[in-house]
Order: C-alpha cells, then sequence, then structure tokens
C-alpha cells in the first residue's frame, strides 16, 4: 500500500488499560466494520488485552489444540489457526477501509507485517517475515528463530477487522497448550526476553508512529466510544 492511497480521514486510534473480554471485542469490532462500510464512523485501530485465552482461525486443527481444559476457546471467523492471547500481549484490532486502500487483501497482510518490523525496529528488534510462516520471527543467537508477533486478519465488505499481536511480556509458558498458528519446531518469544523491558504503553507509541508513517495519520479517541 502506498502513501497514494491512504484513506483521507484520520483512523480513530483507541487504546483500553483494562483486559476486554474477547466476545466483547469480536462484538465492538463487527459494529464498528458495520459503521465503516456504511460510512457513518471512521477507521480505527483499537489497542488492548485479553484475558488469557485460546482462539481458533478458520484453518485450525484440533490436534494443535494440545491442553484444551486450559483455558477457554473462542472460535472466531479469522484467518489461521490457533492463538493465544493474555495479559502482556499488546493487540491491535485493524479496521480499515480497503476498498480505498487498494482491495488487495494480500498487499493488505504485507502491510500489516512491514508496520510490525517498522514499529519492533523502534524498540531494538529485528523482526522479519518468512515466505513459509506466517508472523514476525527474529533469529536468536543460536540461529533458532522464534515467533513475537502474530497476525490474523479477516474482512468483510473491504473492511478489515481482527489484526496483529505483540508478545511484550506474557507468559510465555502459557503457549505450551496450542501449536501457535499450527507452525511447529518453533519457539515463541517476548520483548521482555530478548531483553528489551518496555511497557505496554512504550510498544503503544512504537506502534503508533510505525502506523502512521506506514498507514496513515491517526487521532486520539477515548476507548469507551469502541468498547
Amino acid at each position: 500500500m502506498k502513501a497514494e492511497v491512504h484513506a483521507a480521514m484520520p483512523v480513530d486510534w483507541q487504546v483500553s488499560d483494562e483486559p476486554v473480554p474477547y466476545p466483547a471485542a469480536v462484538a465492538a469490532m463487527e459494529r464498528r466494520v458495520a459503521d465503516i462500510r456504511d460510512e457513518t464512523a471512521p477507521e480505527a485501530v483499537w489497542l488492548l488485552e485479553h484475558p488469557a485465552l485460546y482462539t481458533a482461525g478458520t484453518s485450525a486443527r484440533e490436534s494443535d489444540l494440545l491442553d484444551p481444559a486450559r483455558f477457554p476457546v473462542h472460535r472466531t471467523g479469522r484467518g489461521g489457526q490457533y492463538t493465544y492471547h493474555g495479559p502482556g500481549q499488546r493487540v491491535a484490532y485493524v479496521m480499515l477501509d480497503l476498498q480505498r486502500r487498494g482491495a488487495d487483501v494480500r498487499a493488505y497482510v504485507q502491510t500489516l507485517e512491514s508496520w510490525l518490523i517498522a514499529a519492533l525496529a523502534l524498540l531494538g528488534v529485528t523482526g522479519e517475515r518468512r515466505v513459509d510462516r506466517v508472523g514476525i520471527w527474529v533469529v536468536r543467537d543460536d540461529g533458532r528463530e522464534d515467533k513475537i508477533a502474530a497476525i490474523g486478519v479477516r474482512v468483510r465488505r473491504w473492511v478489515s477487522y481482527h489484526g496483529v499481536a505483540i508478545n511484550v511480556d506474557p507468559d510465555l509458558s502459557h503457549f505450551t497448550g496450542i501449536v501457535p498458528c499450527g507452525i511447529a519446531g518453533h519457539g515463541v518469544t517476548s520483548l521482555k526476553e530478548l531483553g528489551r523491558d518496555c511497557s505496554l504503553h512504550g510498544v503503544d507509541a512504537a506502534l503508533r508512529q510505525a502506523f502512521e508513517a506506514t498507514f496513515g495519520v491517526t487521532r486520539s479517541q477515548p476507548a469507551t466510544k469502541m468498547d
């Protein structure tokens, strides 16, 4: 996505300081997506945390849910497989009018990847994409590759929702109840584990700076307008 296809209106930038239950978040996103499509609300990015839970995307395999009793499991319409959300992980739900931004879902996902890579660079971490693996990866000193950020999107009538998640300082043991995103043989890491002692608000600032450089200008809005 190039600068010339940025939406004319600023994107609402909203942050919830308290954990948001997953069903409430999905319901709020669906309402906002409908309003964006009807041109009664601007595009939005919503930053939040969830209580500990697993989500199953449209391609989730039951065999990848290793500990089904550990946390609540939510079936969701986003693409992808199983993932974990919980405290210490910054989730960013991205609701953009893709019809005004090129009408290309693949390009949109690639732009999300570029956004995350740019935000991580601001935090002193080199994130990389892999053609055969979804998400953003870091190469450790011993050569292994660990996942630091996940991507899972859904598009309804050319409006995107769901989005991305960066591991800031979650309990990484919580990922062992699933095969994250169906990818075995690789680990999961966090900014904290990489030696970056970042607060959620510090990560938010990097996300916003990188978002504006990638997608266009934002404006702060109270989270109560979303949730």
